[in-house]
């Protein structure tokens, strides 16, 4: 079966630096919902459409194709009293963005004795990326997962979110 609007797509994913340093690898098959639901990277997506099981591709993303820019304006600092005790770079917090109008998740990147440096990009943001996968298997949605907008049948595999 073909790649086309509609199917469920499951892939093996690695997903590197334009060097070639890997980044992540699935451990098994991730899947998305194919046809513009926004479960894979367009780029990506445009890259599928037509393909069959046992097809690779290979798709360079460059940031804004990915996880965006990196975006000082989304570096800020917190008072340490505001969080846990047991605070450590790379922790991770829900908080309200500058201007209040809706949650980011932000990573520790700095403890200093009274104020913590906090940044709201994505880990990827600002990197071009190496997106390889090969499909694994294709298959007719279900009018549950078109209705919903993603794969969900558990026993298709597991669905693959992307963080943008």
């Amino acid at each position: 079966m073909q790649i086309v609007k509609d199917t469920v797509v499951a892939l093996d994913v690695h997903l590197s630096d334009v060097h070639g340093n890997l980044i992540q690898e699935s451990a098994e098959a991730v899947q998305y919902l194919h046809g513009g639901y926004d479960g894979i990277f367009p780029l990506v997506e445009q890259a599928l459409q037509g393909r069959q099981p046992g097809e690779k591709i290979e798709v360079r993303l460059e940031p804004e194709d990915a996880f965006g820019e990196y975006d000082a304006d989304l570096v800020r600092l917190a008072e340490r009293a505001q969080f846990p005790e047991e605070l450590q770079v790379g922790m991770q917090f829900e908080q309200e963005d500058e201007s209040g109008d809706e949650q980011c998740i932000y990573t520790v990147t700095d403890v200093a004795q009274d104020k913590v440096v906090l940044d709201g990009n994505h880990p990827l943001a600002g990197m071009a990326l190496l997106f390889a996968c090969t499909v694994v298997a294709v298959r007719a949605a279900t009018a549950g997962e078109i209705e919903r907008g993603y794969a969900d049948d558990d026993s298709a595999g597991p669905l693959i979110t992307v963080v943008q």
